[in-house]
Formats: C-alpha cells, structure tokens, sequence
C-alpha cells in the first residue's frame, strides 16, 4: 500500500546521541591498558621474550625497505588527520572537527602527562616494565603523545562506513609501529597502551559529548509502515515513554482506517544499552535468573516479534504486534494494537480479588504452553475497559521456558502482587492457585536477588514484606520446611572484598620486598618481641570481656575467650569487624539468647568500643602534642586522603539521597543500642566490665605497637605510638579487606615514619606486630574454632 500524500508528523529529534556502545568499548579498552600493565610487571620475563623475538624479526626486513619506509610512514601519519580534517570541512562538520581535534590535543597531554608520572619513584616498576629496560636505564618517553593524539583524534571522528580511510590509518600506523620497533625507539608494550590510551580517551569523550544523530525522523518511520498494510496518516512521538515497555523511541501512529498503534523505535546507537547491567547480573547470579538479552538491534526486535506471537498463541491478552519494519540502517520499528485502559500500578487501591484472578489466569495460561514473561511488574500489568487483564511488553520472557524459568515467574508474580495488595492476601492466592510440589520449588525463590529490578526497589523500603510472605506459604507446605536455593553466584561484598585483598597482598608483598622475614627474626630484640606476643593475647582477654559485659545474661569465661581467638581464623577471610561480630551473635544465640538480643548486645559493644577509640584519639593526640616539640607530621598524602573522605561525606549529607541511607544504616543500629545500653547500665559491674574491656582491648594493642618499636631499638613516646595505632585501626576498619591487610600496614608505616622512627624499624616494626597480631593467632584461632564446633557452642 503507497503512503498517503499528507502526513501529520508531531516529533522532536535529539541532535546528539550518547551511544552505550561507545562507553562499553571505552571501559574495554581500559581494563586492556590494566591487563598490559599487569603483565608487564608480573610477567616481565615473558613479555620481554615477545619484545626480543617481535624486533629481531623487523630488524631482518630488507635495508632498503628500513629506510624508505620511515619517511614514508611519517609523511602518512602526518598527512593523514589534515585529509580527515578535510573531508570534515567539506561535509560542514566544523563543530564535530574541532571537537575532534581539541580531543586529540587532551590525549596527546594526557600522554605526556602519564610519562611524567611514570618517572616518578613510585612508578618505577611500571614505567620499567613499559619500556622493558632494567632499572636505572637512560630516560625515554613510556607513551607517544602525538600516537595518543592521533588514535584519539581518528576516534572522535569516526570511521565507521569509511573502510578506505580505516585501512590506511591502520596500514600507516603498523608501518610506522615496526619502524619504531626496529629502531629499538619504543617497545611493543608501549605502543599498545598508546594506541588503546587514545583509543579509550576518544571514546570517552565522544560518548560525553556524544555523537551527531542519524535517527530516522518520524517520517521516514511512517513511511516505512506504510509499505506495508498499514497507510499511516499520522504519528506521534510520545513525550514520556510508557512505563514498562523497552524501545528507545515510542510513537502513537494513526492509520486510514481510523485505527491506532503504539509504534516502539529500536535505533541501533542504542544496541549496547543495559551492557554492564547485565555483565553484572550474570556474574551475579545463576544463568537463568541472569535473563541474558541479545545486544544487537536485529536480535533484539527478533525475539520480541517472537514472544509477542507466543504470548498471543497461548491465549494470553497483549497487545497484537500488527508489523516488523526496517527504518533504513539505523532502526527497527514493531507497530501494536493501542490498548486503553489502567495498569496496577496505577490502582489505588490495588485491585478486586476477580481482578486478581484474572492475572492468575492470564500467567497460569501463559505457563501452560512453557512461556513465561519474566518482568510481571504492576506497570505491565493493564486492566482494559471491558474488563479484561491484559499483559503488556512480554519480550524479556523465554520460550520452551524449564522449570526454574516458570518458578522464577511466578515467584515474581508473589512479590509484585504483594506490594500492592499486601503479603497475605498475595501468598494467600498463591497457597491456592499453586500445587504443593509447586510451591515447594517457588518458596525458595522469594528472594530480591531473584525478583525484577524496579521490585526490589520496593522491597528494599518494604523490607517486611517478603518474610510475611514466606510464612504465609510455609505454613501450607507439608512439614512446614524447604530446601533452601542458592541463586547467586557471587555477593557484592565478597566480590570488592576479592578485590581489596588482592590489592591488600600485592601491597603487603612490597613490604616484605623491603624487609625480608629471615633478617626481621635476625634482627629482632626478642625479648621485647616475646612482651609483643603477651600483649597480643591480652586483647583477646578484653574482647572477651567486653561482650561478656555487654550482655545481661551470664557467660562462661573461657568459652567467650575461646569465641574471640576463633575470630582470628575469621577475620582472615571476612572484613575487619565483620565476621568477629557475625560469629559473637551466632555464639550468643547458641547460649538461649535470642537474636534480637543478640545482635544488640555485639552492637552495643562495638558502638562504645567506637566511642573510646575516638575519646582515646583525642587524649593520645592532646598528650602527644604537648609532650614534645617534635609533633608527627604526616605524609602530604594524608591531607588529600582526609580532604576527600570530609568531601565525600559532605556530598552524601548534602543530597537527600545520601541522607536517607545514612539515616536507614544508623537508624536501626541506635534503636537497638539504646534499649540495651540502658538496660546494662542498670548493672554498673556489668557496665565496668563492658567498658573496662574494650579499654584493654585498645590498650593492649598499643602497647603491642610499642613493644614491636622498641624491639627494633625505636624510641618513641607511647602518646605517639597510641595515635598512630588508632589512626591506622581506624582505616583498616573502612577498608573492606580482609583484618585490614595492606591498608593497616600502609597506615601504620607511614605513621611511625611521621613520628619520627626511620623507615627500615617502621617497616621491621609494622610487620612483626602484625605477624603476632594477624598471623600467629591465625592457626590457633582455627583449632578453637574446630573445639567450639565440635562442641556445638557455634
């Protein structure tokens, strides 16, 4: 069918596009420069080999192509950008040439400012390692800033769809790569991290100033409808998205025939959206839950057209995808019957229990034919006018759907209904609809980690809905009890905690580097060291008594003692103050103590254990200040450190945000602090006890520190020695590692460098309090761990 001659056109184009594409391309080429750089330092040896084999074969390339092809090479990469420039001027793109060479003059800085950081001291190793020479060699630039430039220039003009321009830029630059190479001016690593460093800079800055659109306009999307069997006479791009419904555009297009169809746009400068969501999701969870989707635009409208089919096949209501049309290169457009009515997120309340019925129905339909819709959220949910309910946007589901993927649906489906209709009219309805062996396998699946974006969103305000929930169903399944189901491959926290503790060892290695083991026990005063390892277990002791004088309920001594040494197996893995605190509640609620008790009375504990680590901060600091005249003066590193955490927390407490989090982390803690605290204060021994401990904990660790100094003949005065160790514990607390390892050390080093004691017996000192701190403890707290299992106390 022709287009009619007179369109109605209502639409407003982006003149610019940020593409998701050009983000994901610029994040993979710098985890490539992270990986390079790595190997360059781990691996030096090998990449070395590379570098000897990759310049002797250009160093046997005829003579007389060696000194033809440098000119040459040269004269192309000089002539190339001002050819593009070129073309750019005659094509009226000023903006994007300036653009573009204003990005090639930031990477080419930015390359020359990478090579002065690198002769830093502190990069020595990489910097060595990039230019594959041995320490101490003669100077020479890491990065070529002009190749930078160059590479990023290229980028930020594009040479998609200009093959010609791409292999001679390539051809000129490999031309010139082996040139260089053969005249040993630069090395394969180097060029590399060059050519991905412009690489990267380009596409960043693309993306942020993003890129001119070539979206078809409204018309051009008309008439592409209008080949078909539809004759449109006019559309309309709607100003907000319909909630629920993918697509980068959405449009609503009348036809001859007075007909009207919601018209979604999927352009392909969006085909990478949503990349690193789902890289997150699938080294999250397990695969099925993950819902991979395609990432190019022709998959994408594929399996939709697809699910929309099998969706309206299993008699399931949705809107009927009436058209699939290519819009040039650059789109895709699906045409749907337009539905009036009310989504469930729109009801207020929520809805009648035939309406609930209705869904049931319409899920329990779908399911049958083994098709599921994975994102049953209220705003995809619609209630017509003449009544029915009808399923919006089923293109995240699965056809020939196993038993996990219908499950996880309708574990969805439980959550989502019960947000709006409460827990237990949903579980409720669920218990009913749902077989026993069925509800079996969903029950384990009510968890956020399962569920769709926007409904744990909800739940994290409502966290009292899902327990209400799973009681309601546990209780119609027979013997009340079911297998729990992992889901998750890998938890946020135990990733960064991965993370901190490989960066924790490599900086813990440096150290050791410096100070080998078998001179620091040769060098050591082991008497001293010997009062290091007595006060080491006196902290131990205090932790004890703190929990136990924190805690109204009496506890035997030496099993409470026996808890904090297995806590030194603990911390090996967990981060600092984390599993200790996970391991004294579950040891508390062994003893008949219940939970809520429990993990207020180790919260109460670390609470004022908190406030004395501060009071004592200040006394050290006071004492340490007017005791001598020589006061510590930290490393300039310090004053950035502490400038960004006062911003940092400035900016939280700024945004409403950030204030709401803050107020939902602290918030249940106080409640819980309160009622306890005031309730052993009522028992002044306990309340000695409690505070008494956590004091000798503290203490003791100081002393340990001073002990570790004088062992190597360090002088200091212990008020100096007290504020270094609570400074340094203070900051191997936030960082998530492991006790703290690597960032303790760090801290501590530099601290008693600050005050005064020389660097070697700083380092010497550090890690022999740390050896009988961390790792001594270590085997011991392993073999009371085992003795407390064996006897049920954990």
């Amino acid at each position: 069918m022709t287009q009619p001659s007179a369109v109605q056109v209502t639409d407003h184009l982006e003149r610019r596009i940020r593409k998701p594409v050009d983000a994901l391309r610029c994040i993979v080429s710098c985890g490539w420069i992270f990986v390079l750089a790595v190997a360059g330092v781990a691996a030096s040896a090998t990449t070395s080999g590379v570098e000897t084999d990759i310049v002797g074969a250009s160093q046997r390339l005829p003579h007389a192509l060696l000194v033809v092809a440098p000119p040459l090479a040269l004269f192309a990469l000089l002539i190339l950008p001002v050819a593009l420039a070129v073309t750019e001027l005659v094509r009226r793109q000023v903006r994007h040439l300036v653009e573009a060479v204003a990005t090639g003059l930031l990477a080419g800085a930015a390359a020359q400012v990478a090579n002065i950081l690198l002769t830093r001291p502190g990069a020595a190793r990489l910097y060595d390692a990039i230019i594959m020479s041995r320490p101490g060699a003669s100077h020479v630039d890491a990065l070529d800033p002009y190749l930078a430039g160059l590479v990023a220039y290229a980028t930020m003009i594009g040479m998609a769809g200009r093959s010609a321009w791409r292999n001679g830029l390539a051809l000129a630059v490999g031309v010139y790569a082996i040139v260089q190479l053969a005249a040993s001016h630069t090395t394969v690593l180097s060029m590399l991290i060059t050519l991905l460093a412009g690489r990267a800079i380009g596409l960043a800055v693309r993306y942020a100033a993003g890129s001119i659109s070539q979206r078809p306009p409204a018309r051009d999307i008309a008439a592409a409808l209008s080949a078909g069997t539809m004759a449109v006479t006019a559309i309309r791009r709607m100003p907000q998205p319909p909630a629920g419904v993918a697509g980068s555009r959405h449009y609503v297009a009348a036809t001859q025939d007075g007909g009207q169809f919601d018209v979604v746009v999927f352009d392909r400068d969006q085909q990478a959206a949503g990349a690193f969501y789902r890289l997150y999701r699938w080294v999250r969870v397990q695969g099925q839950v993950a819902r991979n989707a395609p990432l190019s635009v022709d998959h994408t409208v594929e399996r939709r057209a697809l699910l929309s089919y099998a969706t309206e096949d299993a008699g399931v209501p949705t809107p009927r995808l009436r058209t699939l049309v290519r819009v040039g290169p650059e789109a895709a457009a699906l045409a749907f019957d337009h539905v009036e009515g009310t989504t469930l997120q729109q009801r207020n309340p929520g809805c009648s229990d035939a309406e609930l019925g209705c869904i049931w129905d319409a899920v329990t339909r779908l399911h049958a034919h083994h098709v599921t819709h994975r994102g049953l959220t209220a705003d995809r949910i619609v209630f017509t006018t003449d009544g029915h309910v009808m399923l919006l946007d089923p293109g995240d589901g699965d056809v020939a759907a196993s038993d996990l993927q219908i499950h996880l649906d309708l574990a969805q489906l439980i959550a989502e209904l019960a947000l709006f209709v409460g827990p237990e009219k949903s579980a409720g309805l669920a218990v009913e609809r749902v077989s026993g062996s069925e509800l079996v396998a969903v029950l384990p699946l009510l968890q956020p980690v399962a569920l769709a974006r926007s409904t744990r969103k909800a739940l994290r305000r409502r966290r009292d809905v899902l327990p209400a929930v799973r009681k309601v169903m546990l209780a119609a399944v027979p013997g009340g009890e079911v297998t729990p189901v992992q889901l998750e491959r890998i938890r946020p926290r135990t990733l960064v905690t991965l993370v901190a503790s490989v960066a924790a060892i490599y900086l813990l290695a440096g150290e050791l580097a410096r100070a080998s083991l078998p001179g620091l026990l040769r060098s050591a005063n082991w008497d001293w060291g010997v009062a290091a390892l007595a006060l080491s277990a006196v902290t131990y002791i205090g932790a004890a008594l703190s929990l136990s004088g924190f805690v109204a309920e009496r506890l035997n001594f030496l099993r409470t003692l026996a808890v904090q040494v297995a806590s030194s197996f603990i911390t090996l893995v967990t981060p600092a103050a984390v599993g200790g605190a996970a391991l004294n509640v579950r040891y508390l609620q062994r003893r008949k103590i219940a939970a809520p008790v429990a993990v207020a009375s180790v919260s109460v504990a670390q609470v004022v254990a908190f406030v004395l680590h501060i009071l004592l901060l200040v006394v050290f600091a006071a004492i340490a200040g007017a005791a001598t005249r020589s006061p510590i003066r930290p490393p300039t590193w310090a004053y950035f450190v502490v400038a960004g955490l006062l911003v940092l927390a400035g900016v939280v407490l700024a945004v409403p945000a950030g204030r709401r989090l803050v107020r939902a982390r602290l918030s249940p803690t106080f409640g819980q602090v309160l009622p306890r605290l005031l309730e052993v204060a009522q028992h002044p021994r306990k309340l000695a006890q409690g505070i008494g401990g956590a004091l000798l904990l503290s203490l003791a660790y100081i002393l340990c520190l001073a002990s570790c100094v004088a062992a190597f003949g360090g002088s200091v005065p212990v008020a100096k020695i007290g504020f270094v160790y609570l400074t340094g514990s203070a900051i191997g607390s936030i960082i998530p590692t492991p006790g703290g390892l690597g960032a303790v050390e760090a801290a501590l080093t530099a601290g008693l460098t600050a005050a005064g004691v020389p660097g070697a017996v700083a380092v010497s000192a550090v890690l022999m309090f740390r050896l009988v701190t961390f790792w001594l403890p270590v085997p011991v707290g392993w073999a009371a761990l085992n003795f407390l299992e064996r006897r049920q106390d954990l």
